[in-house]
This record gives C-alpha cells, sequence and structure tokens, in this order.
C-alpha cells in the first residue's frame, strides 16, 4: 500500500471546509469494520472520512476500496505522522487498543488534529491526564466515544430515573456479559485487556450519569471457572460502588457467561429496567413499573446508528467551537472508577474513589437519530462474541 509524505516543511495547516470535517479512522478491527466505517454514510452532512490507518495492508486495501479512500491516503503506522500532517484530514478516530490510546492522541493533539477516541480512554487516570493536557494545549478538542449519550432509549432512562416518575433512585444493579471464543485479543493479559475495561466501562458510566453522581468507595472481586480461556485474565468482575445519599450501585461483567445486557434502577416510587440496555447492533427496550399496582410502562427503541450520532455530534463541536460531552474528563471518571476495582479485586479490601469533577452530563437534548447500518462483512476481524 502506498504511504503518503510529510506536507512541505512539516506544514500543519489543513484545506478544511466550512462545513465538514475530514477524519481519519485510526485501527480497522472489529468496531471500525463494524460500526465506525459504515456510520460515515449516515453523518455525511458534516463528516467526511478521508484516511485509514492500519498495520494490515489487506485491510487498507480492500477497505479503501469499500470507502472510497484514495490509495495514497492509507498509512500504515509507522507513517501516523505522515497522515496527521499530510494536510488532508483535521481529526482522527481512535479505535486502537486501550495501551495505545494515549501515544496516538498525544502525537494528533500535538499535530493541530480533533480526537475522537474509543472507550475506556486509556490504561489509567495519569494516562487520561496526559491526553487531556495534550488536547488543552493544542487547543484541539478530545471526545470520548460513549455512543450511548446520543441514543433515545438511554437518555429518556436519565430523564424517567432524575424525572421523579419512580421517586428517589436508591439502588442501581447491571450485567453485561458474552461468550468470547478462545483466541480473541480480548483474552489476552494485562489489567487493560479483560471485561471490567471492556465492557464495565458501560456499566459504570451508567451508574455515574443515573444517579448524577460519582462513587466514593467501591469493592470488588474476580472470580474464573477454570476454562482455559482464562490463564490470563479474570473470567468475570463484580463491583458495589457506594455513592453520595448512601446509595449502592453493583455490576458484573463476564467473558464467559451467556450474552445479557441490562440495568435496572428502583426507587423509592418504582423501578426501570432497561433491557438490552448496552446494544449497539440492535433495539433498546424497557420498562417503568410505579407504585403497589406495579403499573407498567413498556418502552422501545428501534435500532440505530450509534456510531453516525457521535461522529456527527463531533463533528458539530468542531465547527462550532463547543466543548463535547463526553469530555476527556468523562474518560477519565470511568478510568478513575475502574482503576479502584482492579485494586479491590486484587486486595479484596475496599478502595476510596477520588474521582474527577464531571460538570456536564448526558441528557435528552443530546439526542440524534441516525437510521441504522447493516453490519458489513469483516476483513480480517473477528467478532467479541461467540
Amino acid at each position: 500500500m502506498q504511504q503518503a509524505n510529510h506536507t512541505e516543511n512539516g506544514d500543519r495547516r489543513t484545506e478544511k471546509s466550512t462545513n465538514k470535517v475530514r477524519y481519519a479512522v485510526v485501527g480497522l478491527g472489529y468496531i471500525s469494520q463494524a460500526a465506525v466505517l459504515p456510520a460515515f454514510a449516515h453523518a455525511r452532512e458534516n463528516s467526511d472520512l478521508v484516511a485509514l490507518v492500519s498495520g494490515d495492508p489487506r485491510k487498507l486495501q480492500a477497505l479503501s476500496r469499500k470507502y472510497k479512500v484514495a490509495p495514497e491516503n492509507c498509512y500504515d503506522y509507522e507513517h501516523y505522522a505522515d497522515c496527521l500532517m499530510s494536510g488532508k484530514i483535521d481529526a482522527v478516530y481512535i479505535a486502537l487498543p486501550n495501551q495505545l490510546h494515549k501515544q496516538y492522541t498525544e502525537d494528533a493533539a500535538r499535530a493541530g488534529k480533533h480526537i475522537l477516541c474509543e472507550k475506556p480512554m486509556a490504561v489509567n487516570e495519569a494516562e487520561c491526564e496526559s491526553m487531556i493536557q495534550a488536547a488543552d494545549e493544542a487547543r484541539v478538542k478530545l471526545m470520548i466515544a460513549y455512543r450511548l449519550h446520543f441514543e433515545r432509549g438511554n437518555l429518556e432512562a436519565i430523564k424517567i430515573v432524575n424525572g421523579g416518575k419512580i421517586g428517589e433512585a436508591r439502588i442501581f444493579a447491571s450485567t453485561f456479559s458474552q461468550q468470547v471464543p478462545a483466541g480473541n485479543s480480548r483474552l489476552r493479559g494485562g489489567d487493560f485487556g479483560y471485561a471490567l475495561y471492556d465492557m464495565g466501562t458501560y456499566c459504570i458510566n451508567a451508574a455515574r450519569y443515573l444517579f448524577r453522581a460519582e462513587p466514593t468507595e467501591v469493592f470488588a472481586v474476580n472470580r474464573n471457572n477454570g476454562d482455559a480461556r482464562f490463564k490470563e485474565i479474570p473470567e468475570m468482575t463484580s463491583a458495589i460502588m457506594k455513592f453520595p445519599g448512601e446509595r449502592i450501585a453493583t455490576f458484573t461483567t463476564s467473558f464467559g457467561a451467556a450474552s445479557n445486557s441490562v440495568y435496572e434502577v428502583l426507587g423509592t416510587k418504582g423501578g426501570l429496567r432497561m433491557d438490552p440496555a448496552y446494544s449497539m447492533s440492535g433495539a433498546l427496550a424497557g420498562e417503568v413499573t410505579i407504585g403497589k399496582k406495579k403499573t407498567k410502562l413498556k418502552l422501545n427503541y428501534p435500532k440505530r446508528d450509534q456510531f453516525a450520532a457521535e461522529i456527527a455530534y463531533f463533528s458539530d463541536c468542531i465547527l462550532k467551537d463547543k466543548e463535547p460531552e463526553p469530555s476527556g474528563r468523562e474518560g477519565l471518571a470511568d478510568v478513575t472508577v475502574i482503576r479502584a476495582i482492579v485494586e479491590s479485586a486484587k486486595t479484596g479490601v475496599p478502595v476510596k474513589v477520588s474521582s474527577p469533577a464531571v460538570e456536564r452530563r448526558p441528557g435528552i437534548a443530546q439526542e440524534i437519530r441516525k437510521a441504522p447500518a447493516r453490519e458489513p462483512e469483516m476483513v480480517h476481524a473477528a467478532a467479541p462474541s461467540r
């Protein structure tokens, strides 16, 4: 695959359109192929896919042809700097393994490019803070890809819980699980490679925005059933999170259980249950139960292109110079909780959490509706579950 060169004298200036943001997608694994790349067709009002970055020449060749990306705008990782300095892009969508988010984000910031980074934001708090600082110093936008912050089903759940319909929210409980096949990269060792990081982020983020608060203490355990797939990582993690106002949130996330995606919030007058709650590829559904008579209200939300929504939103923030929600500080808040859970599971004792201040949380005004995209055929990429 042909590699592009630096612009003359390393010039960082671009020829950005006044109404569209030009993106490079960095990393062409499952999430990029299944959701990110197809999403640009539904975000075309303000977003263009113009460059690809991958270490796999076969992916670059096949996907550049499929998405009409010019061959000269396809780069391997060794030439990522050439992509950043080419003058052809304004922003990057980083869909790399967690441990690479910091490096590729900071390189983009130094080149004056805006960054939309997959979650979890990074491996630890120090990396998150460094990414935030790099974006601030370069005066570029940094957003973390929390797709559900723009999904109507999720946003209406927030509105219901905080609107008094179920009384005072007291308890949050969630399960997010799937069967990950042997050989999948998610089963490799390291604190950043297991279900807590990959799926637990959703549960933590949901508890935080539904309670509109940050946890103050966590207690967690890891469990492993001896399956050979889990030689390097825990099979599952369960956590209890204390919130201000004497509220409790619990969740379990697993790579070794049947697929499940659900959360429930119980209040003093009723409850809300979302099932499925976190789906990216299907409809969301829920039920509100109120009062002693158990009056029930069914909630149904058709499948939407959640990735097109977040891309279009981020482009709007760039074009109108608005601070995105979810920002880097939102990503930092979740990673802070994750690291406390990791420590508690290792030590067997509760761990205090000192979360950063989060000024903005998702609300119904952020809803963006985009028609669903059909998942394409994969090129050298495997789905995370079987």
